[in-house]
């Protein structure tokens, strides 16, 4: 039985600010682009991954929730606390100077971790951390 990652999902609230980050910084390519009852689905994904999907939701995806919830998520968005991913990279110092010169909201500069990985950390424009590490060369 095979199982294979084809989508994961980010939480944004502004589309139009987090779309020249995920796609003009990262170099994402732009898959689809939907809006449905007032809400905005933009997927994209690494060129070099045509299978797995990326897609930029509204923190609380369903039209039908109540104004509470909607706000509680886009109060947990605004600190920070939604997950991101971890993307890998073959030079993570090269990424990183790209994405700092760009403009790139800083959380951690490149460094050596414990676990075998070279990585550092930046925030999207709606405040998801975003991970990006490179296998350490033996």
């Amino acid at each position: 039985m095979d199982i294979n990652l084809t989508t994961c999902f980010i939480a944004v609230d502004d589309h139009d600010k987090a779309l020249p980050f995920y796609r003009d910084v990262l170099g994402l390519e732009v898959r689809n682009d939907v809006g449905f009852e007032g809400m905005r689905w933009v997927t994209v994904g690494s060129p070099d991954q045509p299978d797995v999907n990326i897609v930029l939701e509204p923190p609380l995806a369903d039209p039908n929730a109540p104004a509470a919830d909607r706000q509680a998520m886009a109060e947990l968005l605004a600190k920070g606390l939604l997950r991101g991913v971890i993307f890998q990279t073959d030079d993570v110092d090269a990424t990183f100077e790209r994405i700092r010169a760009a403009g790139g909201d800083v959380l951690q500069e490149p460094v050596d971790q414990p676990y075998g990985v070279r990585d550092c950390a930046f925030r999207d424009p709606a405040g998801n951390m975003l991970r990006f590490n490179q296998a350490r060369k033996s």
